[in-house]
């Protein structure tokens, strides 16, 4: 009985030290090349990756092939709403090096090349 309620307790405490990170949800991109997106932001192993769920333009949704596709890779919390990772970009398809920092409504993403020298942001706001 003891191993049981042991067992019991151990379980109990696992499940309340799992959380949701702070940059799950839907997050709504800045237009880019005059379209806007709804970005699912979820776990990923220990990451956070964000995947198209759906596309606007100028005329309201729309279908776009990028619905479905992973922009944010594999961004490692590195404490304090800051993440580290990748970010793809549908308007050029290419990969940067990516770096995230949430700050309560507010997600700011950063893709860069050469190191980091030459950086492109964009502000997110949580949609849900």
């Amino acid at each position: 009985m003891k191993k049981l309620a042991l067992g019991l307790a151990l379980v109990m405490g696992l499940a309340g030290t799992a959380s949701a990170d702070i940059a799950e949800g839907i997050w709504q991109t800045q237009p880019d090349d005059g379209a806007f997106a709804f970005v699912r932001m979820s776990t990923c192993g220990s990451a956070v990756c964000g995947t198209i769920i759906r596309t606007f333009d100028e005329t309201g949704e729309y279908q776009s092939e990028n619905i479905g596709r992973q922009i944010v890779i594999d961004m490692v919390p590195q404490g304090d709403g800051q993440y580290e990772g990748s970010v793809y970009r549908p308007a050029n398809d290419r990969i940067y090096i990516g770096r995230m920092e949430v700050e309560g409504d507010r997600l700011n993403l950063r893709g860069c090349v050469a190191g980091g020298l030459f950086c492109a942001r964009q502000t997110w706001v949580r949609v849900q």
